[in-house]
Order: C-alpha cells, then sequence, then structure tokens
C-alpha cells in the first residue's frame, strides 16, 4: 500500500490457523471501501501454521499486515506492538478467535467520529462459559468500575476503537490492555462511550485464557489505583510513608527511653531499638526527598506540555 489507510484493524494472534482465514475474510466483508482499511495481524509467538496462512493470505491482498514477535508475550505486548505499527488515523482492536465480530467495526467507527476518542464494545449476550469466564469477568468489571471510577461495563471486550493521538499517550504492559479506558480517562483526559457489539461460541481451537490471569489483573489494578490517585501529587504518596516511618521512628525512641531508664545503660546498649528508631527516621527523610524531586518532575513536565500546546495553537493561528 502506498498511500496510509484511514482505519487500522489491530488483532493479536496466537496458534489460530483455523479461524485467522475466516478473520481475514469476515474483515474484508465489513469493510468494504478499498484501500482506506489495513488488518495487522500480530502473531504472539504462535506453535501450529498461523503464520504460514497469514502470509498465504497477505501475498493475495496488501491490505493484509503480519507482525511477528519473536515469543510468547502475551496479549497486552502483541496489541501494544499492533499499536505501535498501526497507520490508520483510526484503530480498531478485537480478537483473533471470531468471537468479536467484524461487522461491528463500522459502527464503532461511526461513532468514534461524533466526537469520541475511544468507543469501547461491551458483549450484549456473551456466549462464555459461566463459572469460568462470564462470572470471573462480572466480578473483575464492577471492581474496576469502583475503583477506577471509569463507567465502562465491559473491559474485558478487546473491540474498541481509538483514535490514533491517543493511542500515542498510552502504554501498555502485563494485562494493561483491559485498563485502557480507565487509563485514558485518567491520564490523557480521553472522551470516551460504549456501543454494544455481537459475542459468538468459539469455532475453532481453544481459550487462551483462564483462570491464572486474575491475580495479574488485580496487581495492575492496584497499579491503576495508584496512578490515577498520585500522579499529579507524588508527594502525597511519598508524605503518607514518610510518616508512617516517622511514627515507627516515634515509637521506637519511646521503647529506647523506657529500655534506658528500666534496664539501665548496659542492657540498654544491646538493643536495637535506638538504630532502628534513626533508621525509620532517615527513611522518612528520604521519602520526602523522593515526593519532593517527584514534585519538581511534575511541575516542569507540566510546563512543557502547556507550552507545547501553546506552541501548536499559535503555529494552528498563524
Amino acid at each position: 500500500m502506498t498511500r496510509a489507510p484511514r482505519i487500522s484493524v489491530v488483532v493479536p494472534l496466537f496458534n489460530e490457523e483455523a479461524s485467522a482465514p475466516h478473520l481475514i475474510e469476515a474483515v474484508r466483508e465489513a469493510l468494504v471501501t478499498g484501500d482506506e482499511w489495513e488488518l495487522l495481524l500480530v502473531d504472539d509467538g504462535s506453535r501450529d501454521r498461523t503464520v504460514e496462512v497469514v502470509r498465504a493470505e497477505a501475498r493475495k491482498d496488501p491490505r493484509i499486515r503480519l507482525l511477528r514477535l519473536a515469543r510468547n508475550y502475551g496479549q497486552t505486548a502483541a496489541m501494544q506492538a499492533g499499536f505501535d505499527h498501526a497507520r490508520g488515523d483510526v484503530v480498531v482492536s478485537m480478537d483473533g478467535d471470531l468471537q468479536n465480530d467484524p461487522r461491528d467495526i463500522p459502527r464503532l467507527v461511526r461513532e468514534l467520529e461524533r466526537g469520541y476518542d475511544l468507543v469501547a464494545g461491551y458483549r450484549e449476550h456473551r456466549k462464555d462459559r459461566l463459572l469460568s469466564r462470564k462470572l470471573p469477568s462480572w466480578v473483575a468489571n464492577r471492581l474496576i468500575r469502583w475503583v477506577t471510577g471509569v463507567p465502562i461495563r465491559d473491559n474485558g471486550c478487546s473491540l474498541k476503537a481509538y483514535r490514533r493521538a491517543l493511542l500515542g499517550r498510552v502504554r501498555l504492559y502485563s494485562e494493561m490492555h483491559r485498563f485502557i479506558p480507565a487509563v485514558s480517562a485518567g491520564m490523557a483526559g480521553a472522551r470516551i462511550t460504549e456501543v454494544p457489539v455481537r459475542h459468538h461460541a468459539r469455532r475453532y481451537g481453544e481459550s487462551k485464557y483462564g483462570l491464572a490471569r486474575t491475580w495479574r489483573v488485580l496487581a495492575d489494578l492496584v497499579t491503576i489505583t495508584m496512578i490515577r490517585w498520585f500522579r499529579q501529587r507524588p508527594l502525597a504518596l511519598f508524605g503518607w510513608a514518610a510518616a508512617g516511618s516517622l511514627l515507627l521512628s516515634f515509637f521506637l525512641g519511646i521503647g529506647s527511653v523506657v529500655a534506658m531508664m528500666r534496664f539501665g545503660s548496659t542492657k540498654s546498649v544491646a538493643l536495637v531499638l535506638p538504630g532502628a528508631a534513626f533508621l525509620f527516621l532517615g527513611q522518612a527523610v528520604y521519602f520526602l526527598m523522593l515526593g519532593l524531586i517527584g514534585e519538581e518532575v511534575v511541575r516542569v513536565h507540566a510546563g512543557e506540555t502547556a507550552a507545547t500546546i501553546l506552541g501548536h495553537q499559535m503555529g494552528g493561528g498563524s
């Protein structure tokens, strides 16, 4: 393709040789707009014939692109790699197992063009097992919504449409792809909406995801919460840590005085209370210094961002 497409569809694949041809054909049928789209298939270290199947399709259609990762890094890393190589102004992500329906892509894009930065699909009639998939997802979505304050009802649905500019401000790792709406709303100030999308039962292969990733999701939720609360005020975070250390130092100091009074100088010297008191006092000072450094970094970054925005506005006005 000689010119950049308008829409980039990013699909991570892992051992999907059976579903890949059907996925490609479904995308072709859904996006009947000539060369205005590209399909970027990210192979996440597949051990079957997924790469050979996609290559064969790519030879016949230049709108299909294959990106291979060196090994299996996981869905989030594969999705980030696809975002990095996508060329369209609108980027759509979806799963490669055909449970997401490519026919919903035009609807997401139309909604995005109404002025939103991110359009998230939610699976209205989900075709998954109740105990192993639907119930954990129900609990996780409500927990994420409660903690982050972003009213997305189905964070686990990969079918989403983004403006390219938004993805440039978001970096993904671990299981962070399901937190894109929360990260976008909290850090990038994105305008977000939801639309219902189709969901189908898996027709080919087996699911690559299970309950084992629950702990990673919970850890990422803690990370997102800390970022949202303290990104603009790091001194508050380190101030609380310093206060805890200072309190421990105070009680250890009191313990040292009590030991001196009750046991005498000989036995009190053998106690570790004075040393521990000074250790936590030093740690409190250390945390405060980290908080002050963080505040300075935030201030400088905010100043540079404001100057960049002002420069762009002045340049556009001239």
